[in-house]
């Protein structure tokens, strides 16, 4: 009997696909998770690669056109990108500095951080990347501009203690996490058997409009530049936000980015 596959595929809008599907971490936090396929104006497909690149995965791609792109937007998110590339293996591959340490095994086409500011990758002025240089995670912002499209990534929250030379227990607390968040992630949970909720109350409603978010945001965002990339972000004009974890903002994007990045605004 065949396994019912936990994918979902949606055209969230003319022109930009996304692939949602159940994935934990910790290992018990359901984030969900999630890529996303753009069909650029010349026919060809951006691509930010997340997921795993099964083959219900990779035949959708396929039918929307010629993988010209694949891009990771932060050092989380790595694991499938080696078998993306080899997947399509014509596509520039586009990532931020410190993948090329974690995935060797690709040969990439530009990072963002490492090369020179104002770089272009090729998909530009389609689509714009912003590179967050004082985010924990080293994180791109992509705006879809004919789509009003914000679409961003990341991996996930870790809590873990270390226990050090100190006579006493020392708990260390290290956090990682999207630029924006909105669960419960109930689309990349609605064709499977688990649930989306979880009993973690911080994570389980963690989203732009809550305190909790703008408190994780602020731990994270540390770097100098975190004002301004925030601004930069803040002023594109955008109505829809696709995050790599949670349920996709349909409307209000960028209330929600100003609401979550509150405390950078001000």
């Amino acid at each position: 009997m065949a396994t019912q596959s936990d994918l979902v595929i949606r055209e969230v809008t003319p022109g930009i696909w996304t692939f949602s599907r159940p994935f934990l971490r910790a290992p018990f936090i359901p984030f969900g998770g999630r890529s996303t396929a753009v069909k650029l104006q010349d026919g060809s497909v951006w691509l930010l690669a997340s997921t795993k690149p099964d083959g219900e995965t990779l035949a959708k791609i396929q039918e929307i056109g010629p993988v010209k792109y694949i891009v990771a937007p932060d050092v989380g998110h790595w694991l499938n990108l080696q078998k993306f590339s080899e997947a399509f293996p014509k596509a520039k591959v586009i990532g931020v500095e410190g993948l090329e340490a974690k995935v060797p095994g690709v040969k990439f086409a530009g990072l963002y951080g490492k090369d020179p500011a104002g770089t272009l990758y090729g998909y530009e002025p389609e689509i714009i990347g912003h590179y967050f240089s004082g985010f924990e995670n080293k994180d791109v912002a992509f705006l879809h501009a004919p789509s009003k499209t914000l679409i961003q990534g990341e991996s996930s929250i870790f809590v873990y203690k270390v226990f050090g030379n100190d006579p006493y227990f020392a708990f260390r607390y290290h956090y990682t996490a999207d630029l924006l968040f909105n669960l419960p992630a109930t689309e990349q949970y609605s064709k499977s058997k688990d649930s989306a909720k979880t009993w973690v109350p911080f994570i389980g409603g963690l989203s732009p409009w809550k305190g909790p978010h703008k408190f994780l945001l602020k731990q994270l965002g540390t770097g100098p530049s975190m004002k301004a990339d925030a601004k930069i972000v803040a002023d594109w004009d955008f109505d829809r936000v696709i995050p790599c974890h949670g349920d996709v903002i349909e409307k209000r994007g960028n209330e929600a980015w100003k609401a979550a990045y509150t405390n950078f605004l001000k």
